[in-house]
């Protein structure tokens, strides 16, 4: 593997689960544009809003190098231009069909590879859930209704279960965590706070096996139909062909509680993920394989917004309660870099039909 193919997937990985603490140093930082000192992520809880994506705004761009990263960013016709240039070379160079073929026929294997090279330590806990999505956390209040579930679908190693378990206070909360990778699950179940829960948590949790595309319309283990009240997709359905999103929001359909909701961020279209791949990683229109195996999709808003209502031209699948772009700019001061990242947030919540 080359060996900028190997820090573009480090950069990748990393960001999934650190994206909104980018713009974070170890200590509070003066931001000379507000002429505020910008406190640690920790610091900001319950004063930031969701969906706000920082306020470290670059309105004076000989000023740009002095920062790390800048905060909702735009793009003009000239960069557009630019990533679609560099996506048409991508298309030139992709995967050859029989390629294609090993990379779709058993996703699973990749990412088993995956965890088994990587094991516990790859992720940090995704601290940042706290402020963009506090649906999570009102269901770990003491007074929540009991009977209360969360699944997080493609939960790994447990670095966003483990967290809201250690927080919660409400003794009727269930959280159900999912993965594709039975690796990831055995991972999981290794740990001494999951086999012994009541010692650790109150509430419970449960981690098991599940394909969301799954053709059978098979459910989680140990959870029953509309049982879910928050399922949490966090890079997850970047990680499907696009052939399996239509079964992925039936399957999730069969999950979710009426009005349940569904917490969603994933990769944008443009993202410095996609501009920078390089020959042999285009599988077809915005979607690639990663040097591991794994597969990644780039997302439109409008795309999004569609798939999540589905087919039928009368009612709404999941209604789009909320839906943005936290478009970043990252810079390397030593190299003089700039590095352009995008990814989509989203509240879908479910109309009660199954479809």
């Amino acid at each position: 593997m080359p060996e900028a193919e190997t820090i573009q997937q480090e950069e990748e990985k990393q960001n999934d689960n650190t994206t909104l603490e980018t713009t974070e140093q170890q200590g509070d930082q003066y931001d000379p544009t507000s002429k505020t000192i910008k406190p640690k992520l920790e610091s900001r809880l319950g004063r930031d809003s969701p969906f706000d994506f920082g306020q470290r705004y670059l309105t004076d761009e000989s000023k740009v190098f002095e920062f790390n990263a800048w905060d909702n960013v735009s793009w003009d016709s000239e960069q557009v231009s630019q990533f679609q240039t560099q996506i048409e070379l991508q298309q030139q160079n992709a995967v050859s069909d029989f390629d294609k073929k090993q990379f779709n026929a058993n996703p699973s294997k990749y990412w088993n590879i995956f965890y088994k090279n990587n094991k516990r330590n790859f992720f940090k806990d995704r601290k940042w859930l706290q402020i963009e999505f506090p649906a999570i956390f009102e269901l770990t209040k003491p007074d929540s209704p009991a009977n209360s579930t969360i699944l997080e679908i493609g939960c790994g190693v447990g670095n966003t279960m483990f967290p809201i378990m250690e927080a919660n206070q409400n003794p009727g909360l269930t959280v159900h965590g999912c993965d594709y990778s039975k690796v990831a699950i055995d991972l999981i179940k290794e740990k001494p706070e999951y086999v012994n829960q009541a010692d650790h948590y109150t509430g419970k949790c449960h981690a098991s096996v599940w394909d969301l595309a799954n053709t059978e319309g098979e459910l989680p283990e140990e959870l029953e139909p509309h049982s879910v009240d928050v399922a949490i997709m966090v890079f997850v359905f970047s990680a499907l062909n696009p052939d399996q999103w239509k079964q992925a929001i039936v399957n999730l359909a069969k999950v979710m509680k009426p009005n349940g909701k569904v917490l969603f961020r994933d990769y944008g279209r443009y993202d410095l993920a996609q501009v920078r791949f390089k020959k042999n990683r285009y599988l077809q229109e915005n979607f690639y394989v990663r040097g591991d195996g794994t597969r990644v999709y780039f997302f439109t808003e409008e795309e999004l917004i569609g798939i999540f209502k589905g087919d039928d031209e009368k009612k709404e699948v999941f209604k789009n309660v909320k839906i943005a772009s936290d478009k970043r700019l990252l810079v390397n001061r030593k190299k003089q870099l700039k590095m352009y990242r995008c990814w989509i947030q989203a509240v879908f919540e479910f109309n009660g039909e199954t479809i």
